[in-house]
């Protein structure tokens, strides 16, 4: 038998962990499924857009893996920092698969970044997905207009988060205090940025369409700042052919601009699609973020942009930006500050160039943040092979009869798959109450009762 823990139940850890029980060559592997929160499913739970039914029905076909009958979910279980050391960790299992992915978002660096105001994408996206992490009260949206900077999903979906109406996001699992403040948002205008132009945006179709559909906001695109796109009037005769997003995003934009909407009193919210904008500065006043100074660019011929020497204000109270995430150190285990990512050799960690027995990475700690979810299959299986490759060594290393009972003794409150369906139960339960469907417990205190058995307050 070989008793692998992996540490995280996103995707990559939910998929690692079915590559390990699936595959044939070793066939009694018993994986421990760690996580730091109670609740499984990692971004899947609290990253994915409420209003996106269909990305977050994909928690079904985690569910299985996490129920098979050699899989265990552990949660409430924190590995490095405060928690369980990796080194400590390791003694339990013949090996370990991290699977931590790219938790901190990539700074603008420029003046003003920290005003009261300015928040990451990442921030909002916990907000109103009942990150426990998140700060209560820590959006009240009393702005009239927001900047979101980049012009990637993530930017989409928080655009389209502010755009959209309470009532529409009522048979979501937005928690109830999240949606009280939509309810009131005083969000007008929503301003969503990128210095590059509309053919290297990394918005997928389907999210920008969706703009498109929101029944309470008009779209806004400048012809002007399209047009300075070499790609935007087709390909270059000389160049190589534009990727199928990328002509079908160009559609949906030459549409919008050939159709520019009128007045229309009819609708609440406004979001304007700004391109060759690079960030400078967020302006102040009275202490609050009051605007952000761009630099007007243009494509440099060689892929890039240039800024021309010219700026341009646009008023905010609200910036949000979403230019990317970035993996952080997990004291114990090596790390490329660079890449920022735990070095590997198809997987297996690597400690002053040498792999280090037991050890392994999966998902974007291992590659960076790059891909969509189904990526994370194909990585987790080339870990997961260079891990059976290494069984005969790993069946060697001492491990723990019962992990769980180790953990126990260290003074951690693991819960376990039955306290994750005491916590399902506790927000249908809440939902009711409210007359909405599920909704998720947005607090620690609340959660943990909730895996208890305790009923949440409404």
């Amino acid at each position: 038998m070989l008793r692998v823990a992996v540490v995280g139940s996103g995707p990559s850890g939910v998929y690692t962990a079915q590559a390990l029980v699936t595959q044939t060559l070793v066939p009694d592997v018993r994986v421990h499924v760690l996580d730091r929160l109670p609740c499984p499913y990692g971004l899947v739970r609290y990253g994915v857009a409420p209003d996106h039914e269909k990305i977050k029905s994909l928690q079904q076909s985690l569910r299985a893996v996490l129920e098979h009958e050699r899989v265990t979910f552990v949660g409430n279980v924190p590995v490095g920092g405060d928690g369980v050391p990796p080194g400590r960790l390791g003694a339990l299992y013949h090996a370990v698969v991290y699977c931590v992915g790219a938790a901190a978002d990539r700074p603008l660096g420029i003046p003003g970044e920290e005003l009261p105001g300015s928040h990451s994408a990442t921030e909002f996206v916990s907000w109103y997905s009942a990150h426990p992490d998140a700060e209560a009260g820590r959006f009240a949206l009393r702005a009239r207009s927001a900047v979101v900077i980049g012009v990637g999903n993530v930017a989409v979906d928080v655009a389209r988060i502010l755009a959209r109406g309470a009532e529409e996001l009522r048979p979501t699992d937005v928690p109830q205090p999240a949606l009280g403040v939509l309810a009131g948002s005083r969000v007008r205008e929503v301003h969503m940025a990128g210095r590059r132009g509309p053919s290297q945006a990394r918005f997928t179709t389907k999210e920008l369409r969706e703009l498109g559909g929101l029944p309470g906001a008009r779209i806004v695109v400048d012809p002007a700042e399209l047009a300075l796109d070499p790609a935007y009037a087709g390909s270059p005769p000389d160049g190589p052919a534009l990727p199928a997003v990328v002509r079908r995003n160009l559609d949906v934009l030459r549409t919008w601009a050939a159709c520019p909407p009128g007045p229309d009193i009819d609708r609440a919210r406004t979001v304007a699609l700004r391109f060759f904008l690079r960030p400078v500065e967020l302006l102040e006043r009275r202490g609050r973020v009051a605007g952000v100074r761009f630099a007007r660019t243009v494509p440099d011929g060689r892929g890039g942009v240039r800024d021309t020497g010219a700026y341009e204000d646009i008023g905010a109270e609200l910036v949000l930006r979403a230019v990317g995430y970035r993996g952080m150190p997990l004291p114990g285990l090596p790390f490329d500050a660079v890449r920022a990512t735990v070095p590997h050799l198809a997987g297996r960690v690597l400690r002053d160039g040498v792999p280090s027995p037991g050890e392994y990475v999966a998902g974007w700690i291992k590659r960076g943040p790059t891909g969509v979810i189904g990526s994370n299959r194909s990585c987790a299986k080339e870990t997961v092979a260079s891990l059976i490759e290494d069984a005969p060594l790993l069946a060697g290393r001492p491990a723990a009869a019962d992990p769980l009972g180790v953990l126990r003794s260290w003074g951690l409150r693991p819960v376990e798959w039955d306290g994750w369906l005491s916590i399902e139960r506790a927000e249908r339960t809440l939902g009711r109450s409210l007359g909405r469907g599920p909704v998720k417990i947005p607090d620690w205190p609340g959660l943990l009762g909730a895996a208890r058995g305790d009923t949440p307050a409404p």
